[in-house]
């Protein structure tokens, strides 16, 4: 990995610390940054105006298919855009190499992309709070070592092995199994906010699929609200897997007497119809150790009561 192009595609820096820890941290171990102005572009709340950030995505279809393509951070925009993003082009240059990697707001282009032509990018770390994570006290901290590592062996060999073996929550009717599919999936409530448009896979293309989904911010009846969505709308029990990562960073209250995620989850288990198993604790999400998942390739699960295994190679 010789170098990374940054891209800023939706919410506005929220700090200039964080993007500047993050480009300083990359290249301390030999990456050149490419586009890095990006990081200080601001218009309203997003990182430049419409016309700006669609302009950049669609440049990505002329990068050196060497090259990783990184998101700066998450929040909202991408939806905007979605109309005018030149997708196949961007998905021929994927074709020859090129790896685009984000994750949060960037699910939405992400799912865009596979559904309008199949291509594989990377929901995994971007550049601010994964590179560029500031302490209380304004210092920057090292990325974490897990992320790290999971991210090389994505963008240098393609490939994800990852197992757990402790402390797995496991929720369904049958007690092991193996599972061949699509992975694929992200935030859960931007892919929600996809459903009905042309920008969210098909039922046939992400049929049997492995779907993984994440967080933040969100209390749990909403996220069972959510869930509930995907179920009425045929996207859970059209799988063969759901994975469970990151919900972080809410609050229960007093008037909630028990009720819990585990008890939303309890809920979409009871409701589902086949044997579909429910897995928690992917390390994925707003959160510090995550992995980097290939949305779209095809990958294999193995679980039991004790854990589970994840692999794939694209």
């Amino acid at each position: 990995m010789k170098s990374i192009h940054l891209i800023a595609p939706s919410g506005a820096s929220l700090d200039e610390k964080s993007p500047l820890a993050g480009i300083a941290w990359l290249k301390s171990q030999g990456i050149e940054i490419q586009n890095p102005h990006c990081v200080h572009r601001v218009h309203e709340r997003f990182a430049g105006s419409d016309s700006e950030r669609l302009s950049e995505l669609n440049q990505l279809a002329t990068l050196d298919p060497q090259q990783i393509a990184m998101a700066m951070r998450g929040g909202y925009g991408i939806h905007r855009l979605l109309p005018n993003i030149e997708w196949n082009a961007i998905a021929q240059a994927v074709k020859h190499g090129l790896q685009i990697c984000g994750h949060s707001d960037f699910t939405t282009f992400e799912l865009g992309l596979l559904a309008k032509t199949g291509a594989i990018t990377l929901s995994g770390p971007m550049l601010n709070y994964d590179f560029g994570k500031i302490d209380e006290a304004g210092k920057a901290i090292a990325p974490d070592d897990f992320m790290w590592k999971h991210f090389l062996s994505a963008v240098r060999d393609r490939k994800l092995d990852w197992a757990i073996h402790s402390k797995q929550v496991f929720l369904g009717q049958a007690n092991s199994g193996a599972v061949v599919g699509m992975l694929w999936g992200g935030n859960l409530t931007v892919l929600a906010s996809l459903i009905g448009t042309p920008y969210l896979p098909s039922l046939s293309q992400t049929k049997g699929g492995i779907l993984f989904l994440e967080d933040v911010n969100e209390h749990p009846y909403r996220l069972e609200r959510t869930l509930m969505q995907l179920l009425d709308a045929g996207v859970l029990g059209n799988q063969a897997a759901i994975l469970l990562g990151g919900f972080s960073a809410y609050r229960l209250y007093d008037n909630d007497r028990g009720y819990t995620l585990e008890r939303a989850i309890e809920m979409i288990r009871e409701r589902l119809t086949k044997n579909i198993p429910i897995l928690t604790d992917l390390p994925f999400g707003h959160q510090a150790n995550k992995l980097t998942l290939p949305v779209g390739a095809n990958a294999s699960l193995d679980y039991s009561t004790a854990g589970f295994t994840l692999k794939a190679s694209w």
